[in-house]
């Protein structure tokens, strides 16, 4: 019996549990690193308010403190209207440098959660859990049976081969895969309800507070009286509100603190249950238990080996694959560049790389950032890029063109470039075109001309190959379909009709996925499924009845919103568009979200000028009923006529009402006025210079040519600050979503 129920698990979970223990392997050594690098003070030698008095003296603007279990203290701030955190030494307050969480182990951990499949993978996680402590304890048994006895497992086994090493690898990995598998069994199962959890810690918020002048942070005797290693977090009261409060968490408990008399008007112990919870966590991560952490490290390095061995062992045969390296830069003979912005430019330069080695070719592959200095033996060069926004470059290829100027290349290195990107855009594949140019002006000679393939297009791939084949004289074909994104069914709930008296027929239309649609449903905390977790400005693309090439939409709304929007004019012959505007409340569509998230308001409080025209007020308008924190945001648009086209003019009036929209200039030009919205930024043009100078961040969104009107306004208005639009382009204060 012990045999089937440590086999028949162990064989169908094996590559998941091999997973599960190579990511546990990487994040069992973090806490040793943070606590390495870490400043921990003896106990009783620091109080929190000496700490706190420090910090508010190099960061007049501090938020929160925040110390992890591992020692190392955090101070979140703003500078300047943007959000910074620093790493600070505890007994001085004094930066150790800013913090800047890897994003391996951030990556790493999604993936040891939930296989990078959110909650559908936090489930299996923890159905393998289970399955890891069922095989340990099935395991034990049969251990202890071929040892003669449990007091005998602590001898040596006899024997050789893949037997002796699984067996021997168990003994000494039992205990650290048992203790993982037991605490990460009752995390997963307190997660999904299947056990109770403790009773919430928190206070509750103070409704009455003292009125009087704010103490020193560091003479709050709440503080003075905490020991800055027993801390967790303190929370900051909003800056120049007597009335609100600090809010301190500690090993203890949790309470708030009154600013005027520096003690706790409320507080709350954590309780016994929290405080198991808070151990078996420890005891799974080896936060603040580092050496913990490592013996875990070091028992999950074991799993691997053991499903190897076991299969051996049951199945007599070896699991093989062969893995193809990338030559080196000073050895390649062919090099092949890459700009992506979302990885999907990839797999085709992996199609590329792979029938290059299969000609024979010694190839290098690597992003358009990495271009090295010189590639001595090279004589082929190729780039694939897409290109981002309005002709920019895709983020592996931001420093190329800063790189380039210090390549050499050789006589003989001939280069082709291949542009990715979609027609529906006005400067296609410009990016490209860019590198092609600037290529040619380095010394380097064409092997052909830039080629460019429209939506990532099978066809045209294979077709530019077939041309390469004959241009090199090698024996490739290249064959790469991109997998189809996933598509989420939405049911059209609502809809109004705009424009058409002005023969610009305009629909707001607002969707809800279908109820078979368990993933928008399907959320626990946080987290939410990629497939339906989008934000205004984002873009969802919908396919006609007919067509397999997706048109894209600017978002209007977010997943918090419970609901899909967009906004969309009917163009004449215009068939995705003609297919919307036919569409009637309880018919259903499909479509797939694709992250815009260059195109959003940064954070902070400096001014947002939002300008647009037609249906590009969609994502505006998405942007302003965001603005819960009422940062300034002024709205430009231009319609046509107020009585036939003015888009959401009920919701903008409330959000005037609200002040989530600061100020509003209209345009429309098929009235007496007949003024579009450049000619309001004209009017305008002492404010917008003057929030411009202050730091604002300008979005536009609409047709390329009120884009283009829109821009020669604008660099008209910054003449006198001595800028331009292509310097706010750099400093990520000039977006665009043009169509």
């Amino acid at each position: 019996m012990w045999r089937k129920l440590h086999f028949y698990p162990g064989l169908l979970a094996a590559p998941f549990l091999i997973l599960l223990a190579i990511t546990g392997v990487i994040l069992a050594v973090s806490p040793a690193l943070e606590r390495s690098s870490a400043v921990v003070p003896s106990d009783g030698m620091i109080s929190v308010a000496q700490l706190a008095q420090s910090v508010v003296e190099r960061y007049p603007s501090a938020e929160q403190i925040k110390r992890t279990p591992s020692g190392a203290v955090i101070v979140y701030y703003t500078r300047d209207g943007k959000p910074g955190a620093d790493l600070v030494n505890p007994e001085t307050g004094e930066t150790i440098g800013p913090y800047e969480p890897s994003a391996l182990f951030r990556w790493v951990k999604d993936l040891h959660r939930s296989f990078l499949l959110d909650e559908a993978g936090r489930v299996l996680a923890g159905v393998l859990a289970a399955i890891m402590v069922l095989m340990c304890i099935s395991g034990a048994f049969m251990l202890a049976r071929r040892a003669g006895g449990w007091l005998l497992l602590l001898r040596g086994f006899k024997g050789s081969g893949d037997s002796r090493v699984h067996s021997e690898l168990a003994r000494f990995a039992l205990i650290g895969l048992l203790l993982s598998a037991l605490t990460g069994s009752y995390m997963s199962a307190t997660r999904f309800g299947l056990l109770p959890e403790p009773a919430d810690n928190e206070p509750p918020f103070p409704m009455e507070v003292s009125d009087g002048e704010p103490l020193p942070v560091g003479s709050m005797e709440a503080l003075r009286s905490t020991d800055v290693n027993n801390l967790r977090e303190l929370v900051f009261p909003y800056p120049g509100d007597p009335r609100d409060v600090f809010s301190l968490s500690t090993r203890q408990g949790a309470g708030f603190i009154d600013q005027a008399t520096g003690q706790f008007v409320e507080y709350k112990s954590a309780s016994t249950g929290n405080q198991v919870v808070e151990w078996i966590v420890r005891l799974h991560t080896g936060e603040g238990l580092w050496w913990l952490g490592l013996l875990l490290g070091l028992a999950a390095l074991t799993v691997p080996v053991l499903s190897i061995t076991g299969i051996r062992v049951w199945w007599s045969r070896r699991a093989s694959g062969d893995v193809q390296d990338n030559a080196s830069p000073a050895d390649a003979d062919t090099v092949i560049l890459i700009g992506s912005e979302g990885n999907s430019t990839r797999g085709f330069a992996g199609d590329l790389h792979a029938q290059l080695s299969r000609a024979g070719r010694c190839v290098h592959s690597a992003d358009m950032n990495a271009l090295a200095e010189e590639y001595p033996r090279a004589s082929l060069l190729f780039v694939l890029t897409s290109t981002y926004g309005d002709g920019a470059a895709p983020a592996s290829a931001s420093r190329f063109m800063e790189k380039l100027a210090l390549f050499r290349c050789s006589t003989n290195l001939k280069f082709a470039v291949l542009g990715f990107g979609d027609r529906q855009f006005p400067r296609f594949c410009q990016f490209a075109k860019d590198v092609d140019v600037a290529l040619a002006s380095h010394g380097l000679a064409r092997l052909q001309s830039p080629a460019f393939v429209d939506q990532k297009s099978p066809e045209q791939f294979s077709q530019w190959g077939s041309r390469l084949a004959e241009v090199t004289g090698l024996n490739i074909r290249l064959s790469h379909n991109p997998a189809p994104p996933a598509l989420l069914d939405l049911e059209l709930v609502d809809r109004a009709d705009f424009g058409v008296e002005v023969e610009a027929p305009t629909s707001i239309l607002r969707f809800r996925p279908d109820a078979g649609t368990k993933r928008w449903i399907n959320r626990v905390g946080n987290k939410r499924d990629p497939l339906v977790d989008f934000h205004a400005g984002d873009l969802i693309g919908v396919c006609p009845p007919g067509d397999d090439k997706p048109r894209y939409y600017s978002l209007a709304s977010s997943s918090d919103d419970g609901l899909l929007e967009i906004c969309v004019r009917r163009l004449p012959g215009g068939k995705c568009s003609g297919f919307l505007h036919g569409l009637q409340p309880g018919e259903r569509i499909q479509g797939f979200i694709q992250p815009n998230p260059e195109f959003r308001p940064a954070p902070g409080s400096h001014p947002v000028i939002l300008i647009g025209a037609g249906a590009g007020i969609g994502p505006l308008a998405g942007f302003i009923r965001k603005n819960d924190a009422r940062h300034p945001m002024y709205l430009y648009w231009g319609g046509r006529d107020p009585h036939s086209d003015y888009l959401y003019r009920p919701e903008l009036g409330s959000y005037l009402r609200d002040q989530r929209l600061t100020g509003l200039r209209t345009a429309f030009s098929r009235t007496r006025e007949s003024a579009y919205v450049q000619d309001k930024l004209n009017e305008d043009a002492q404010n917008v210079r003057k929030m411009i100078e202050m730091g604002a961040q300008v979005l536009v969104c609409g047709g390329s040519g009120m884009a283009a009107e829109v821009r020669a306004v604008i660099n008209n208005i910054l003449k006198p600050l001595k800028t331009d639009i292509e310097s706010l382009k750099q400093e990520g204060r000039y977006l665009e979503d043009v169509y």
